[in-house]
């Protein structure tokens, strides 16, 4: 159900891209700024926020009200703005497996000589046009006006919390890993990706189906519960897999002295030598993959993989528990159960 979901998702996101033409004559305003929309939002991705948003939204509604799928892509339009932005704040030349959007705007500019801006510049400008077409999206179900309200609130909750996990976890980096403690780290999980990734979708969609406050205090519970587990998975995978699978550099993490439970866990557990080892590589402006290699040996030898993946499998049943009075339809319900599943696999 997933994938059929994640289909109509796909279509419909085509559509718009297509008809913000009509809507804005968004290409006779800039052909540039109109491709680079395009290419950067029709890229492949997960969606996973607006397929939730669906699932929140079927799990306690039988009817269809126009525009839900239309009204859910103004989930992935939010990510896709907050990955423009947090690209330039992180260096990365990459996206998705193809060059991030400051990097394709600065090739476009490598010859124009006059220019005293770069892609950085316009691509900050291109993922604020982005958040507004985000929010053109969003009013495009029609539903009761106070629902509509309450999740319009919920989706601004989601920018503005992400935007706040961003801002602590910038401060963190000039921080020491020996000043960072767990709750520091999950704080900015929570904010950064648990509530805008699972928790507000979810609860954007049942809040339209008019759910009742306790299911929509389960799902949010649910969402902080999975979003944990899905960032200390994705932390694994920055560590330990390789580029071509993430579609990003493997090197981001160190090279911006990101806390993350697994470096939090190898600095607790480490020796003062490989102590000492890490707050470099952490310190450091430019890791590489002699510093990414060793940071590995260290993560497992310490048995810091280890516990980061019983971190997983605690916030799944964790997220499970939370889901599992929820009067959402059950086919939806076993959906939410079975994305934990997916999750917990490394």
């Amino acid at each position: 159900m997933f994938l059929k979901i994640k289909n109509k998702i796909e279509k419909e996101l085509k559509n718009y891209i297509r008809d913000i033409e009509k809507s804005y004559s968004l290409r006779k305003i800039s052909p540039l700024l109109f491709n680079h929309i395009e290419d950067f939002t029709l890229r492949r991705g997960k969606r996973i926020r607006p397929v939730l948003f669906i699932v929140g939204f079927r799990g306690f509604s039988n009817k269809i009200p126009p525009g839900l799928y239309k009204s859910a892509i103004s989930c992935e339009l939010l990510h896709d703005f907050m990955l423009i932005h947090d690209d330039v704040i992180d260096k990365s030349e990459t996206r998705r497996g193809k060059p991030s959007m400051h990097a394709m705007l600065n090739a476009y500019l490598s010859s124009k000589k006059r220019a005293k801006f770069n892609g950085e510049d316009l691509s900050i400008v291109v993922g604020d046009v982005i958040f507004a077409l985000s929010l053109h999206t969003f009013l495009s179900i029609k539903q009761n006006y106070r629902e509509k309200e309450r999740a319009l609130r919920i989706l601004l909750d989601a920018a503005m919390y992400t935007g706040s996990g961003e801002f602590i976890e910038l401060l963190s980096g000039i921080k020491s890993v020996g000043e960072i403690n767990k709750k520091d780290i999950y704080k900015i999980y929570d904010l950064k990706t648990a509530y805008y990734t699972f928790s507000a979708p979810l609860m954007m969609g049942a809040v339209l189906a008019k759910a009742e406050k306790k299911e929509i205090d389960k799902l949010f519970k649910y969402g902080i519960y999975l979003g944990r587990a899905f960032q200390i998975k994705d932390d694994i995978l920055d560590m330990f897999a390789e580029e071509d699978q993430i579609g990003k550099s493997t090197l981001t993490d160190l090279k911006e002295a990101k806390k993350t439970i697994p470096i939090w866990y190898a600095y607790k557990n480490s020796d003062n030598k490989d102590r000492k080892f890490i707050e470099k590589i952490l310190s450091k402006d430019n890791a590489n993959k002699n510093d990414l290699k060793k940071i590995r040996e260290i993560t497992v030898n310490t048995g810091a993989l280890n516990c980061s993946k019983t971190e997983i499998s605690f916030f799944l049943n964790k997220a499970k528990e939370a889901i599992s009075s929820s009067r959402m339809k059950i086919q939806y319900k076993n959906l939410l159960k079975g994305y934990c599943e997916q999750i917990l696999s490394l």
